[in-house]
């Protein structure tokens, strides 16, 4: 009888065990899921923040291109993530495109690159980081208004020997105890801007002249 009770002890505490594990694994990819959810939303929001809907006539969310491969270690992207293609009457004018900061003081800056036809920086948004309170924060818009210095900067204003914080000899500012943040955050949008002239006839195709006849 002792054997066949401790059988069934056995048997519930099994049973109760895999529906633990269920249920823990159904919260965390419910968790997971909603998680995901609120990113899209917060990038949604951000793309619009760069790029107005009156900066643009298509459907920016849907309208996009893939990261080239070979561009992955540039942008600092470890999964295929999409470039949003800002258009007017059909012609890309503004390129959005994702890029992660992998030495931030505190692990990856998540961010988002608009850059324009003529390569100058149309917005910068951070997208994500895990950045300290109070210092390295302030690359969040709400939180500063230091992002909003890459505005209408490009490789050549300023000239790419000032693409630094000032601390090494560049034109951005570092924040009060918090040098690194920064510093990571001009290398990559600087490597972005890079990526642009190397690929910005793929990424900012000449019109066709049925096309430019069109609208015309």
């Amino acid at each position: 009888m002792l054997g066949i009770s401790m059988t069934k002890n056995g048997v519930l505490l099994a049973l109760f065990a895999i529906a633990t594990a269920g249920a823990l694994a159904l919260t965390n990819l419910g968790t997971q899921e909603r998680i995901a959810t609120a990113e899209r939303a917060a990038a949604q929001a951000t793309l619009f923040e760069i790029l107005p809907t009156s900066a643009h006539d298509n459907d920016l969310l849907s309208d996009t291109l893939d990261v080239p491969l070979a561009a992955f270690e540039q942008l600092g992207l470890r999964e295929p993530l999409p470039i949003y293609l800002g258009k007017r009457q059909g012609v890309i004018e503004t390129v959005l495109i994702p890029a992660i900061a992998r030495d931030g003081y505190s692990g990856d800056i998540r961010l988002i690159v608009g850059v324009n036809r003529d390569k100058t920086i149309a917005g910068v948004r951070v997208l994500a980081h895990k950045e300290t309170p109070g210092l390295g924060d302030k690359i969040e818009l709400k939180k500063h208004q230091w992002i909003l210095s890459f505005d209408g900067k490009s490789l050549t204003v300023p000239v790419i020997e000032q693409w630094h914080v000032k601390k090494d000899g560049g034109q951005w500012d570092q924040f009060a105890g918090a040098t690194i943040t920064p510093r990571a955050l001009v290398a990559q949008v600087r490597r972005v801007l890079e990526f642009v002239e190397n690929h910005h006839d793929l990424l900012f195709p000449v019109a066709s002249s049925t096309e430019e006849n069109h609208h015309e």
